[in-house]
């Protein structure tokens, strides 16, 4: 029983890491995880937000660039909200930069287009 138990908490998990949305990656091009998410950064603040974007009307943006972590980071927390938990964080970190986004507004119909902004902007491009 105690090894059905076991295998029931390894499928589960495994499951889990499935259900993962794919992180978006840039190209590796001498850049610094910092650099990268300054670009993010920008864009997403332009183009989503100070737009006036009716699809992150809902939403803030809460910039966390210099992080001690070595992680730069953006954060998309609900506007109005007591609960601080982001619904998206898009972060870069190492050499070459892997850049990486997670949270539950991946799993919304925005995320395709939240994926493809945030790796147009980090390879340079300045479109909305």
């Amino acid at each position: 029983m105690r090894r059905f138990a076991f295998s029931l908490v390894l499928l589960a998990a495994v499951g889990l890491a499935a259900c993962k949305p794919e992180a978006p990656r840039p190209p590796a091009s001498g850049q610094s995880a910092l650099d990268i998410m300054e670009k993010v950064a920008v864009a997403a603040n332009r183009c989503w937000f100070k737009s006036g974007d009716p699809a992150f009307k809902t939403y803030q943006l809460s910039p966390e660039l210099s992080s001690f972590s070595g992680r730069p980071r953006i954060l998309l927390v609900r506007k109005g909200s007591r609960d601080d938990r982001p619904v998206l964080v898009v972060q870069a970190e190492g050499k070459p930069p892997r850049l990486d986004a997670f949270g539950p507004l991946l799993n919304e119909d925005l995320a395709l287009r939240i994926r493809q902004d945030v790796v147009r902007w980090a390879n340079g491009k300045k479109d909305c």
